[in-house]
């Protein structure tokens, strides 16, 4: 006798879940290889199809299951309803978002080796701030979902606080999980936490192999023991029963979202996963987004909210901003840097410190440009707005938005001039100014031109910690919560430009990084500074960073959301639509528009629908991409609009579209 079960099937279409056959029983969870069409596919089981449902369906053409897949998982009632909610949430397909998440099934894994924790004491004791923080979260943990925020500023400790709970946790008979934003901090922590828990440490991220990947969700499913799992916003479908606490640091960060496939925030699912698992979870932050600062400090929803304001060692450091414009010309040998920051440097450098210099852009240059008529080298595919950037070390002009690159040209290509110019500045050419300024010191770069992998990660990290290398250039990767003994001097560059970026968020932005940036400052004495060029020294976000006013620029911040109906006071979802053929895109997304304006009208009046709008970056890859942008202070209604449309929507030839459900950049 046939079952008929209800599977999730690996395929983009949101409507992805369909009815199969066969003689065999399966459990919830299973993974299965079905027929899809003329092809095969996977596909996840979610029960037996009910008997209403079967009555609607011809069952002469349901197909059969044809096997269940050889090494494979079994996801948990846990895990399937965590997925369940993101694909709900997120208005994407659940078969096609649980196979992006698992990793490839591997018929002869490595097996994976770990080096036991020394389980030393905790090198630290709490103090005075840091303990009734510490001990108001261990009452909670036993006791169920609660949310908790740590607002400390950099290097205020929040490691240690989060290091003690977790062992409480480990000691209780369960298991930890903790999220970091990029990879290049999990070396760090990884490290810090196997020497002092004495439980098994799963380090979870881009660096490591599928076939490690795969060994790490086999041995999690087998583990009967509490173990810590850390790592990037990917680690949080990593499988862990009896989960007793989650920890997201630097929750703010941008990197937490990911902005394909299934556009979710790993920060928000983290505190999905705890509800569901029944424990408490923790965020904390030296500079909170404005929508968790928002609900946290308020108190909503049963949300506490602690603070820390003081460094555990060392001080605050001074910022001191100098003022760029008309100071120098772009053929100026030091230029971008002004005299009065290389003296600065030279100082630090005589005193066997190190020095960490930030701008937010790779390469040698912007753009190059011919000097005879004025060529510009640029991406046809990705627009003509669009400048190749110049990689001197390569000789390469690249593409900052898909993966066009050229070698760099000898001449120009319209007039045959000989004269080309290189425009703006990168981490590279700021390497190559400090070199011949200072050639008896080594100045490297940390970014990600230079550093492709973990181990060159690691290699890099090193190297300065052992003080091999003097300056180190790079872009936000060293913003990230590094901890550095030596160095009690940071430059910022081009931060204007992200000060001038059309989007509401663009300030949050430039504050959080600068803030996080002077935090690696001045942590182990009392004497440190901090050196921002910038062409607009007037404006408020320095003040509140050279205060370290949090609350100052939280209210202004807050005000200006307020009046242009922004989150926290609004929930937004974008609807991106792409085609290759521009005039085919902006009928399909125009009509939709409008469509969407009449349904708003007559059933969700609380949502407004804005656009359509081209992208500020139009054509990338060789596809236009245009967007209607959704807001409500009404969050079922926003979604319940969502899914009107979803049903509704014709398939256009040659037009996709994506919906994207709290962006965190809506241009």
């Amino acid at each position: 006798m046939s079952l008929y079960y209800q599977v999730a099937v690996n395929f983009p279409k949101s409507d992805s879940i369909l009815t199969y056959k066969s003689n065999e029983e399966y459990l919830i969870g299973d993974m299965v290889e079905v027929p899809l069409g003329r092809r095969k596919s996977q596909g996840i089981v979610l029960g037996v199809t009910p008997s209403e449902k079967l009555d609607e369906l011809d069952t002469s053409i349901v197909k059969q299951i044809n096997e269940k897949i050889p090494n494979s998982f079994r996801l948990s009632g846990e895990e399937l309803g965590l997925y369940q909610w993101m694909a709900k949430y997120y208005h994407y397909s659940l078969g096609k978002l649980i196979y992006d998440s698992l990793p490839k099934v591997m018929k002869r894994p490595k097996k994976l080796e770990f080096e036991k924790g020394l389980n030393e004491q905790i090198p630290h004791t709490l103090n005075t701030h840091q303990d009734p923080i510490y001990h108001k979260i261990k009452e909670e943990l036993s006791k169920g979902f609660s949310q908790h925020y740590t607002h400390g500023v950099t290097g205020s400790g929040k490691s240690l606080i989060y290091l003690k709970l977790i062992k409480d946790t480990l000691a209780s008979g369960k298991s930890a999980q903790f999220l970091l934003p990029e990879i290049n901090l999990t070396p760090q922590f990884v490290n810090m936490f196997k020497q002092f828990l004495g439980h098994k440490v799963y380090s979870y991220h881009s660096g490591v192999t599928p076939s490690e990947k795969y060994h790490i969700w086999r041995e999690l499913k087998q583990e009967n023991e509490p173990v810590l799992v850390m790592g990037v916003r990917s680690s949080i479908f990593l499988p862990i029963d009896n989960l007793g606490i989650v920890i997201v640091d630097e929750e703010h960060d941008g990197s937490f979202k990911q902005v394909d496939r299934c556009p979710y925030n790993g920060r928000d699912v983290a505190i999905k996963k705890a509800q569901t698992y029944n424990c408490p979870v923790i965020l904390g932050s030296a500079t909170p987004s404005m929508e968790n600062f928002y609900q946290f400090s308020e108190g909503l929803h049963n949300r506490n909210y602690y603070s820390l304001k003081e460094r555990v060692s060392g001080h605050f450091p001074k910022l001191e901003l100098l003022d760029i414009r008309g100071r120098f010309q772009e053929n100026d040998p030091a230029w971008p840097l002004m005299d009065e920051t290389l003296d600065a440097i030279q100082e630090r450098l005589e005193k066997g410190e190190q020095v960490l210099v930030f701008i937010n852009k790779l390469g040698y240059s912007n753009y190059v440009q011919c000097r005879s008529c004025g060529h510009q080298f640029v991406n046809e595919n990705c627009g003509c707005q669009n400048n190749l950037r110049y990689f001197r070390r390569k000789n390469l002009l690249k593409c900052s938005h898909c993966d066009f690159k050229m070698p760099m040209p000898d001449k120009c290509p319209e007039c045959a001039g000989l004269t080309l110019m290189n425009k703006g500045f990168g981490t590279e050419k700021v390497q190559d100014v400090l070199r011949s300024v200072f050639p008896n010191y080594t100045t490297e770069r940390f970014d990600r031109d230079e550093i492709t992998n973990i181990r060159e990660l690691n290699k890099k990290l090193d190297r300065f910690h052992e003080k091999k290398i003097d300056i180190l250039v790079g872009t936000q990767m060293l913003a990230k919560g590094h901890n550095f003994e030596r160095v009690n001097l940071v430059v910022m560059l081009g931060i204007d430009s992200m000060l001038n970026y059309a989007d509401f968020r663009s300030t949050e932005r430039t504050y959080q990084l600068a803030q996080q940036v002077s935090g690696r400052a001045g942590r182990f004495a009392p004497d440190s500074k901090v050196i921002v060029q910038t062409m607009n020294p007037e404006h408020n976000l320095f003040r509140f960073v050279q205060e370290h006013s949090f609350s100052g620029f939280y209210e202004e911040e807050m005000n200006l959301r307020k009046i242009c109906f922004c989150p926290p006071f609004s929930r937004i979802a974008m609807i991106y639509f792409s085609s290759r053929f521009r005039d085919r895109l902006i009928d399909a997304i125009s009509a939709v528009a409008r469509q969407m304006q009449q349904v708003s009208f007559k059933s969700f009046q609380d949502v407004k629908v804005l656009g359509p709008a081209p992208m500020s970056i139009e054509k990338k890859a060789n596809q236009f991409t245009w967007a209607i942008m959704l807001k409500s202070e009404n969050v079922n209604q926003l979604h319940n609009m969502l899914t009107t449309f979803e049903e509704n929507y014709k398939t256009i030839s040659s037009v996709s579209y994506k919906i994207d459900v709290d962006p965190i950049t809506v241009l």
